[in-house]
This record gives C-alpha cells, sequence and structure tokens, in this order.
C-alpha cells in the first residue's frame, strides 16, 4: 500500500496546489480529498484533516502540514526531493508551521482562492 496525501478538496486554492502537484511532482502516493477519504481507515480525524494537509504512510504517524508536504515531495521522483529534505532542516522547521498557519489563514486570499476558502481561525493561532 502506497502513501497518502489528504487535502481540504472544498478550498480552491488547495485544490490548484494539488494539481500542480499532479503535474510536476511525480509520486506514487495517492491524493485524495479529505471528504471522500476513508479517514478512520487511514488513522485521522476530520478535526485533523480541517487543520493541515496529511500524509500517511502505512504504518507509521501521520505527518501534517509542513511535514506532510516535505515528505510528499522527499518521496517523489524529481528535482522537488531536495526541497523536501530542505523542509526538515532544523533552521527551516523554524520557520515552516508559522508560514503554514499564515497561508492557512490567507488561503482565500491567496492566486485560485474563494470566499469557500476560508476556515474558521481556532483559538490561539
Amino acid at each position: 500500500m502506497s502513501a497518502t496525501f489528504v487535502y481540504d478538496g472544498d478550498c480552491a486554492f488547495c485544490t490548484r496546489c494539488v494539481e500542480f502537484i499532479r503535474r510536476r511532482v511525480p509520486t506514487a502516493a495517492v491524493i485524495v480529498p479529505w471528504h471522500s477519504a476513508d479517514l478512520p481507515a487511514l488513522g485521522l480525524t476530520r478535526e485533523q484533516c480541517l487543520t493541515a494537509v496529511q500524509y500517511v504512510e502505512p504504518g507509521r504517524p501521520a505527518l501534517a502540514g509542513p511535514e506532510a508536504i516535505a515528505a510528499l515531495l522527499r518521496a517523489s521522483r524529481s528535482p522537488w526531493r531536495p526541497l523536501g529534505a530542505a523542509l526538515d532542516l532544523p533552521a527551516v522547521g523554524l520557520f515552516s508551521w508559522p508560514v503554514y498557519r499564515w497561508i492557512a489563514r490567507h488561503r482565500h486570499r491567496l492566486p485560485g482562492g474563494t470566499a469557500a476558502c476560508a476556515v474558521p481561525r481556532a483559538p490561539g493561532l
């Protein structure tokens, strides 16, 4: 069984990002919107998927947000692999979650985003 990358299929910005991945980042991972994924089989909850993209490899804990993106890139068969490795560097890790959260909060304003992409902000974020 291959890895699964789970994203928000209701978000136009997320969908455009996934279209880019499908065109330019060859991967064996199954890429699926969380709304049509078997979340219990993947060991995920709806809340996790509302918070961030998820990357699930059989027998391993799920990775979320920038860690999920890094894993997807590292597992690709493309020139994007080094970027996945770079995202795992400690110095990059200090900034990856804050940047990811900023993008998630503003995705409805980013290219391809629509009002439907807006996610209610969780307390403390």
